[in-house]
């Protein structure tokens, strides 16, 4: 039998290797910034075109290249950063597999120009697809200059598979962000298309978070600094009023290497214990400096998974470190029975309510007030005196239990039929209202809340239990989509425009989806660098929440929503249908309750929640009657 065994062509080996190290065009950015930081570096460009799927673009002052460096850097497997096996085990440096380079000539249009400090004339290299163009000396700054052109151009089912503009920047800008914040020292400067998103002057952690995150972050930030014999540990954690839905600004390193670690993250999270609304994530930026003997991070060619010698050690000093400093800063809770400030305010949903005595609160409501406030409307309560005591106040509670007690319906009456649920039979053909009082007809029995988030109702064959919100982000979904579509929406110009300043990452996001929000009922102009103006919101929210709330909350659910399969204007939506829909825990009247019920069942697919949640559930009296037999 004739041998069959051969070595791959060089070209077809290096594509191979590139379908680890290149996924995408964020990989090419965090493999050249790499390099660029490894020569020392004080300045780094990045210049992208098309999210990166055109150009990117890494200009640096590093050390550069002699011509025969300049043309080893392309070959597989040859790095400057190691020399024997012993140094895979002392390794301080970002790159040391000696891949990215050959692995991006494999797979795009690749022109570099290099230059040593002390030589006059630098190189010129041109490569595509792993083959060499052109290699002549060439007038250039000192340092380096890598353009990377029309990446996977000769892989066209990779290409095909990169994902929208919208994504691989994200990705980028991810990357970015993490090389920026463990180099604080050096100056990074972010171009798209022309624009430029960041400009990063050296500086320290703190102001390198601001320029990053925004100057929003800046109250946010706990500092943590702990130093032991074994580790170092220091950065910023924030405050847990601040914890966000979506996770992306959580970030480890280790001797300056961004790492993913779930096993860290757990710890962080059990420092964090009872301090965190629930299923929110802390944002923490956490630098660890230990000895590179005792972490292996030659486990994956991204290097962002390692592995430590005792990871047992390193949680425990994680979580003792991260509660310390909220114990240090009074970010943990106190109980201090001898005041009254740890009572005198209740956070509803960003509406702060003062308690107060009975008296004082109805000499506070106009008498319109009284007939029951709109769902989302803002309401106070003046502090109560120095001289109510504690006492009062908890006898005053279970008064208001008493009375809640006294409102309670009493038993659903049975009713006969045919044992189907007919919808329209308790709420279409006797659910007309008298319009001069508000209350309903003699025949209809009134919704209520359980808990202030699910809505009782009765139907012929029971009883009808529904998620507030959940039904209304199905009825705002609905809503929206259909506005976009039809281009056709309504809105409600502000008397005062109020003005949102937000991140470069997520300025550049909302810029991008800005035509299509617009479209959903806001008014909405770009007001400078990284603002924006809001002159109008959709009318179905206006003055009822909090707009720049609003818009920040849409932006975290359309980025956690950008990897799935979904149509923009779907996942738009979608994410502004989670935005602005009632909360659980808020107060409905009772013909706030009726309007609910009326539009969900007026939906093409009242069942589900464009989460996927149940909208209601059905009870019938039959199943109540098994429950109650001995």
């Amino acid at each position: 039998m004739a041998d069959i065994i051969q070595l791959l062509p060089e070209s077809i080996a290096n594509q191979i290797a590139a379908g680890e190290v290149v996924q995408r065009p964020a990989s090419v950015v965090k493999e050249l910034m790499e390099n660029s930081i490894d020569a020392g570096a004080t300045s780094i460009k990045l210049i992208l075109k098309d999210a990166g799927k055109a150009v990117i673009q890494v200009i640096d002052n590093g050390c550069g290249m002699s011509e025969t460096d300049a043309r080893m850097c392309f070959e597989r497997h040859a790095t400057s950063k190691i020399r024997e096996a012993k140094d895979l085990f002392s390794i301080r440096t970002m790159g040391f597999r000696g891949e990215a380079m050959a692995s991006i000539a494999a797979v795009a249009q690749v022109e570099m120009r290099t230059r040593l400090h002390k030589n006059e004339l630098g190189t010129r290299m041109v490569i595509e697809g792993s083959k060499l163009i052109t290699q002549e000396p060439c007038q250039c700054t000192a340092g380096s200059n890598i353009s990377v052109k029309n990446l996977f151009f000769n892989v066209p089912a990779r290409r095909n598979f990169l994902k929208s503009n919208a994504i691989e920047m994200r990705h980028i800008l991810d990357e970015f962000q993490r090389i920026a914040l463990a180099n604080v020292d050096v100056f990074f400067s972010l171009h798209h298309n022309g624009n430029e998103i960041f400009h990063l002057p050296a500086s320290n952690l703190r102001q390198r978070i601001v320029g990053i995150f925004g100057n929003n972050f800046n109250p946010k930030l706990v500092p943590v600094k702990e130093e032991t014999d074994a580790m170092s540990i220091s950065g910023f954690i924030g405050k847990p009023e601040f914890a966000r839905k979506t996770r992306g600004e959580q970030m480890f390193f280790v001797n300056q290497r961004f790492i993913k670690s779930g096993y860290l993250h757990h710890a962080i999270m059990t420092a964090y214990e009872d301090l965190l609304p629930k299923d929110t994530y802390p944002f923490y930026v956490l630098f660890i400096e230990m000895d590179p003997s005792r972490i292996d991070i030659n486990v994956h060619p991204t290097k962002q998974e390692i592995k430590f010698d005792d990871e047992r050690l390193v949680y425990n000093y994680m979580r003792v470190t991260v509660r310390h400093s909220l114990g240090q800063y009074n970010i943990t809770p106190t109980l201090d029975f001898e005041q009254e400030t740890s009572f005198s305010q209740v956070q509803n949903f960003g509406m702060s309510l003062n308690v107060g005595t009975q008296e004082d609160y109805e000499k506070e409501m106009s008498p319109s007030d009284k007939k029951g406030n709109g769902a989302g409307e803002k309401f106070s309560r003046n502090l109560t005196e120095r001289e109510h005591s504690n006492q009062n106040n908890w006898q005053k509670l279970f008064e208001d239990i008493e009375e809640l007690e006294e409102e309670l319906p009493g038993p659903a009456e049975t009713q006969d039929g045919s044992g189907s649920i007919t919808i329209e039979s308790e709420w279409s053909s006797n659910s007309e209202m008298d319009d001069s009082s508000g209350s309903f007809s003699k025949n209809q029995k009134e919704p209520y809340q359980i808990h202030s988030s699910y809505i009782v109702s009765h139907i012929k064959s029971g009883y009808i239990l529904i998620d507030q919100q959940a039904a209304h982000e199905r009825i705002l979904f609905e809503r929206y989509l259909d506005a976009l579509e039809k281009k056709q929406s309504f809105t409600q110009k502000e008397l005062f425009p109020k003005t949102i300043n937000l991140s470069p990452a997520d300025a550049a996001l909302l810029e991008e989806i800005l035509p299509n929000i617009n479209l959903l009922g806001f008014d909405i102009q770009v007001f400078g660098k990284d603002a924006f103006v809001i002159h109008g919101v959709p009318a179905d929210i206006g003055g009822s929440q909090n707009e720049v709330k609003i818009i920040e909350t849409l932006l975290d659910q359309y980025k956690r929503n950008l990897d799935l399969t979904l149509d923009a204007r779907e996942n738009l939506a979608r994410s502004m249908a989670r935005s602005a829909a009632i909360k659980r825990g808020l107060s409905l009247t009772t013909r706030e309750m009726q309007e609910l019920i009326d539009q969900l069942f007026a939906c093409a697919m009242p069942f589900k929640s464009p989460g996927g949640r149940n909208c209601f559930l059905t009870f019938d009296l039959e199943e109540l009657e098994e429950k109650f037999k001995a």
